[in-house]
């Protein structure tokens, strides 16, 4: 059995020749090359195969090269479950002039180590998966520095929110952004599903939902309607297609706030009956929540049951965050309810609504995810999403919640990537590259047992300004190797991303992303 090493040290620099993203745990560069050719072949050892199958699947259509099956192929996938040390998603990588050999003890680990060798290959060989790229060979053919790497990552979620509820986009383009994901090993497609401006989500029980709650008339005073909708289909074929890159989903839908294209399909899940309302048509916090009767509690039961039918990850997401009372203070069936459970009034109405939801997910084997704000207002089986503010990921951690940092001055990518008036709009405020890669996860001042709390951390793609998949794109990169570089890396040097990230962006351009750069700062036509 191969027997690799486990120590995380820094090791050797990687050269800017390699420009790696994220940085490995531990780099050796070694004399030679490893080329591919027509006769390079794959071996895959016993449940190898799918890492194997991914990159001839990532590879062929721009090489041309066949990468068959073979069983004394140069190319070796292995799975290794004696060498626990690189964890989950580690893996050992060894070039040589003659062989290559990938190791890992789990299959996320090869899937991991796939992405490594994209990377380490030019950049033309990443050029198809922008779409339609001709097969060609660059001058220096299709070959590889020999290398020895020892990586794992620092953190186990390591993801990226889509809000396809304010703009919806194709699932064409969401098989495009896994694929960057996968890229820069973030491993979490967290789908912002349903909101006040849009719902995206089938629910055979309830057609309105996508019906009317999946159109509206304008945004923010455009004049130009919007509308979508994904279909059960396109979803799963999306869950199976990120699988294979070793990328999980998890669905969103909000509850009980950011509910009004909801209530909109369905009046009667609100607070004022007879009251009709159309899907959202401004940004910001609608006071229009669900109402707290039983017929509203079997309504998110029965979404949930459908939602967690359709994504079998173990997270569902129900947001709970910024959600106004105000509805619930004027509410008969809201006074009732707090009657009946003995509440102290309408603010508590929030957490009783969430427990319940939190316990119907506990039954169907989920665990839920919330938005937080304070970091106190979520039931004991959330895991919290800090999102305001790092120190109430912290408090939350304190608590006992599990926590995965977003807080937004370091995570949102929807605001400016500089002051310059030229910048697409976006929000009040500016995130830089630099304020990127300096989101910190765990801070050191933090007490160990909060630190130990920390799933990891996520990027926030929210659209309300954003309506194209170019938009998102030149919003996106390359923040969001900052971030993988920091949730994947314990290395912190800022001279050092700098340097790897002037050679990953021919990567991004082989890829065909417009993200912003030093030689053209701003978005154009």
């Amino acid at each position: 059995m191969l027997s690799v090493a486990a120590t995380r040290h820094p090791g050797p620099r990687p050269g800017p020749e390699l420009g790696l993203v994220p940085r490995p745990d531990s780099v050796t560069v070694q004399p030679g090359r490893f080329a591919l050719d027509h006769r390079t072949g794959l071996r895959a050892g016993p449940g190898a195969q799918t890492a194997a199958a991914l990159l001839r699947e990532l590879l062929t259509p721009a090489t041309g090269l066949p990468l068959p099956p073979d069983s004394a192929g140069p190319i070796t996938f292995l799975l290794a479950p004696g060498e626990e040390a690189l964890g989950a998603e580690g893996y050992a990588l060894t070039v040589r002039p003659e062989a290559v050999l990938l190791v890992a003890a789990r299959p996320d680990g090869l899937l991991r180590g796939v992405q490594t060798l994209r990377q380490l290959l030019p950049p033309e060989a990443l050029a198809a998966a922008a779409g339609g790229a001709q097969p060609r060979t660059p001058a220096a053919g299709w070959s590889m520095p020999c290398v020895r790497i020892t990586d794992r990552p620092r953190f186990a979620w390591r993801g990226a929110m889509l809000d396809v509820a304010r703009h919806f986009q194709p699932v064409t383009y969401l098989r495009r952004f896994v694929d960057l994901l996968a890229l820069h090993k973030l491993n979490v497609l967290h789908l912002h599903l349903t909101d006040d401006q849009g719902w995206r989500m089938p629910i055979a029980a309830y057609p309105r939902l996508t019906g009317i709650g999946g159109r509206r008339t304008e945004s923010a005073g455009d004049g130009i309607p919007h509308q979508g909708a994904y279909t059960r289909a396109e979803l799963t074929g999306l869950l199976a297609y990120a699988a294979r890159r070793g990328v999980s989903v998890v669905p969103e839908i909000e509850m009980p706030g950011h509910a009004r294209a909801a209530l909109a399909a369905y009046p009667r899940l609100g607070n004022r009956p007879g009251v009709r309302l159309e899907p959202w048509t401004r940004w910001g916090v609608c006071e229009n929540v669900l109402g707290v009767h039983d017929g509203v509690l079997d309504f998110c039961r029965a979404v949930l049951d459908e939602v967690a039918d359709v994504f079998p990850g173990p997270y569902v997401h129900v947001g709970g965050d910024e959600c106004p009372r105000t509805e619930w203070e004027r509410s008969p069936a809201a006074r009732a309810r707090i009657a009946a459970e003995a509440l102290s009034g309408p603010a508590a109405l929030h957490g009783w609504f969430l427990g319940e939801i939190s316990a119907h997910l506990a039954r169907l084997g989920r665990r839920p995810l919330g938005w937080t704000d304070t970091g106190d207002e979520l039931p004991p089986a959330f895991t919290a999403l800090a999102w305001r503010d790092a120190e109430h990921g912290r408090a939350a951690a304190l608590r006992g919640h599990d926590v995965i940092m977003a807080p937004y001055r370091s995570t949102y990518l929807d605001y400016p990537q500089s002051a310059d008036p030229a910048e697409p709009r976006g929000q009040d405020g500016v995130l830089d590259l630099r304020g990127a890669y300096e989101n910190e996860p765990a801070p050191a001042h933090w007490e160990p047992e909060a630190a130990r709390r920390v799933l990891g951390t996520q990027a926030q793609l929210w659209t309300e300004y954003a309506r194209t998949p170019a938009e998102l794109e030149y919003l996106a990169f390359p923040r969001l190797c900052a971030l993988a570089d920091t949730a994947w890396s314990t290395h912190r040097d800022w001279p050092d991303f700098r340097r790897r990230l002037d050679h990953h962006r021919t990567r991004l351009a082989a890829l065909g992303v417009r993200g912003r750069s030093p030689q053209s700062p701003l978005l154009t036509p």
